[in-house]
């Protein structure tokens, strides 16, 4: 089990990644790095492993496959995740690595846009993403992670070990942010400097591909963990809207004893129905949300036992 391992998920950086690779092994030579190569046709993974870093593959393609293979492979007490562009300075990666071993924090989050992200990044719409992604979730989830979408962060064992993937792309580190808010890990943010990207080297997110997946994410998982905020919120759109058609008719019928309006009458009834059928999908769903926030501290619980374990068997 190794003490900090590097996961450096890399597709087409071959203008970087010895730059990254050699960087991150100098200011945590304890370190294991690792390059998991997602499909490169640029020589990608050969300049990794000749910079000494231990290389994978994921042949899926998307950045969440990369993470999925990661996490599942690897065992180690402190993780570091960096993109292999050289946009994440290494040298916060130690104050990262010691909040993990030494504080017990869960998720540490690399906040670039506390510093100079809104200078160094050259695309406005990725700024203008960035910032309505993050007042996003932390208005829905109320929280205070400063950078959602930063790909630089670390990780405990039991957050690795317990995060389960479902993205497949760019949506990863959103669906990161929100399972560490909703499972009330410890968080904490260091600010780190940014730095855009190299000449000649391009970033793989479209802003309107992938900006578009990392919204609909974020209302995905706003829906699985706070059912009852979201079904609760349909509960309240539609009765409004089957009081304010009803509420003519009922004056018209308490004026004139008549209901002229019978087709209007009939579809604020099914609307009202529908109402109550989503409050009630939202309580039958939070009551098997805490079933499931229960089942989870269990597996907090286990895998504690197995970092023992593995620490047993490394010692005998």
């Amino acid at each position: 089990m190794d003490k900090i391992a590097v996961l450096i998920p890399c597709y087409n950086e071959a203008k970087t990644i010895e730059k990254v690779v050699k960087d991150f092994k100098e200011v945590l030579p304890e370190a294991v790095i690792y390059v998991y190569d997602n499909n490169s046709t640029d020589g990608t993974a050969e300049i990794a492993q000749k910079a000494g870093a231990v290389v994978r593959h994921e042949y899926r393609q998307g950045k969440g496959n990369v993470v999925r293979r990661m996490f599942r492979e690897i065992n180690a007490h402190c993780y570091i995740m960096a993109d292999g562009d050289d946009t994440y300075p290494a040298e916060y990666a130690p104050e990262m690595a010691s909040l993990v071993l030494d504080k017990k924090v869960d998720m540490v989050v690399g906040d670039r846009l506390t510093s100079t992200y809104f200078t160094e990044n050259k695309r406005p719409f990725h700024n203008f993403g960035n910032s309505f992604v993050k007042k996003t979730i932390n208005l829905l989830f109320k929280s205070d992670i400063r950078d959602i979408m930063t790909g630089y962060r670390a990780f405990s064992y039991h957050f690795v070990k317990t995060f389960p993937v479902i993205s497949k792309g760019f949506e990863i580190e959103t669906e990161m942010s929100i399972f560490a808010i909703d499972k009330n890990m410890y968080v904490e943010n260091v600010v780190i400097q940014y730095r855009d990207r190299v000449d000649g080297s391009e970033s793989k997110l479209n802003t309107y591909v992938d900006g578009f997946k990392v919204i609909k994410t974020i209302f995905r998982l706003f829906r699985d963990y706070k059912p009852l905020a979201f079904f609760g919120t349909i509960f309240a759109i539609l009765s409004l809207l089957a009081v304010g058609f009803f509420v003519p008719i009922l004056v018209q019928y308490l004026r004139s004893g008549l209901v002229p309006n019978f087709p209007t009458l009939i579809v604020c009834g099914f609307v009202e129905v529908a109402a109550l059928l989503s409050l009630c999908a939202g309580m039958i769903l939070e009551s098997i949300k805490l079933k499931n926030r229960q089942d989870f501290e269990l597996q907090l619980i286990q895998a504690e036992n197995t970092v023992r374990a593995l620490e047993n068997e490394e010692n005998h």
